[in-house]
């Protein structure tokens, strides 16, 4: 084997050349001279950098004989041929099995609940330091993955590939109780979780119990003052983080909602809607809109008699539908339940 002279004093890895041991300890002091010329991720040896500059290539020579899944290096060809052998190591808590022990020793971590990798900006654990380099990116803002159809980013090539499928309209998945298909089997697992019952995600207001944790959520808003979700720009909390996506929209001053007969944009799709009202004349509340018929209830504080249908409150005494004798301004107020004389014309 040759004798192993050179010893590293910060690991204790052994040598048999000095210029092996120079290399070595070059992941000790964390310099990485050599850096890749396309998209400037450094290493700390050549032969590292040559190896990754084939992915830029596009060239995957070697091939499994199996599947025919093509790869870059013969390292991740090797790595991926194990998939079509026998997983020898299984975990004694799930009994999921692998092929390799440092893939058993990993998914262990979960069980353990170890996360040992944070992000230094939000604070947000992982089990693997793959997951957290992965989710780091989503901090940078870089989304390089866009979708030939709609045009869609995604910081994420896995993320676009699970979008692709909204187009496509495939779903492999089935679930074998109800026959409901998914895109992807993750959703189906969450789906199936419905069928066996369990519901360990208990309210701590009611007591109420869901199968999953993000209904839970969904439920805790029925609660006076609960408003979980807060925006970073402006702290304004919603009871739902569909609400809190909605509103974030404001903040980028994006308006990508436009009428197609005036122009005008609105940055919601809601506001669009409620806006088109205005050129199709339908007055659903007696006004265009719902606001103006609630801000009109509120200045004339209308109430109903129940016996006699009279109209009762700000308005005079003969405001009554018996001597209503001009019917061509009667207008439905659908709170009161009742014919309303518009005596009074107000500019909403």
């Amino acid at each position: 084997i040759g004798n192993r002279s050179f010893t590293c004093d910060q690991c204790g890895k052994s040598f048999t050349r000095s210029s092996s041991l120079k290399v070595h300890q070059l992941i000790h002091t964390g310099v990485k001279a050599f850096s890749c010329d396309q998209c400037g991720k450094s290493f700390n040896r050549l032969g590292p950098l040559k190896t990754h500059q084939l992915i830029h290539t596009g060239i995957k020579a070697f091939s499994c004989d199996q599947c025919g899944k093509s790869f870059t290096l013969s390292s991740n060809l090797k790595r991926h041929q194990l998939i079509h052998t026998v997983k020898s190591f299984v975990c004694g808590q799930c009994g999921k099995g692998f092929t390799q022990i440092g893939h058993i020793k990993t998914h262990q971590l979960i069980h353990a609940g170890v996360k040992a990798f944070s992000c230094d900006q939000c604070g947000k654990s992982f089990t693997q330091i793959g997951h957290l380099k992965s989710h780091q990116v989503i901090h940078s803002g870089v989304k390089a993955f866009v979708c030939g159809q709609c045009g869609k980013a995604f910081a994420h090539s896995y993320s676009l590939k699970v979008h692709l499928l909204t187009h496509s309209g495939v779903k492999p998945f089935s679930c074998d109780q109800c026959g409901k298909s998914f895109t992807l089997i993750g959703h189906l697992k969450t789906h199936q979780v419905i069928h066996s019952g369990v519901k360990p995600f208990v309210c701590g207001q009611c007591g109420k119990a869901f199968a999953h944790s993000y209904s839970l959520k969904v439920h805790e808003v029925i609660h006076p003052g609960a408003k979980h979700f807060s925006c970073d720009h402006c702290g304004k909390s919603f009871a739902r983080l569909g609400y809190l996506k909605a509103h974030r929209v404001i903040h980028t001053g994006v308006k990508a909602f436009n009428c197609d007969q005036c122009g005008k944009s609105f940055n919601q799709k809601r506001d669009l809607k409620q806006h088109e009202l205005i050129h199709s004349g339908v007055k659903a509340f007696s006004f265009i809109r719902n606001t103006n018929l609630l801000r009109h209830q509120q200045i004339y504080k209308v109430s109903c008699c129940d016996k006699s249908g009279r109209l009762m409150g700000h308005y005079p005494d003969k405001v009554h539908l018996n001597t209503a004798r001009n019917t061509r301004d009667l207008n439905q107020c659908s709170s009161a339940g009742s014919i309303l004389i518009r005596l009074y014309r107000i500019q909403l």
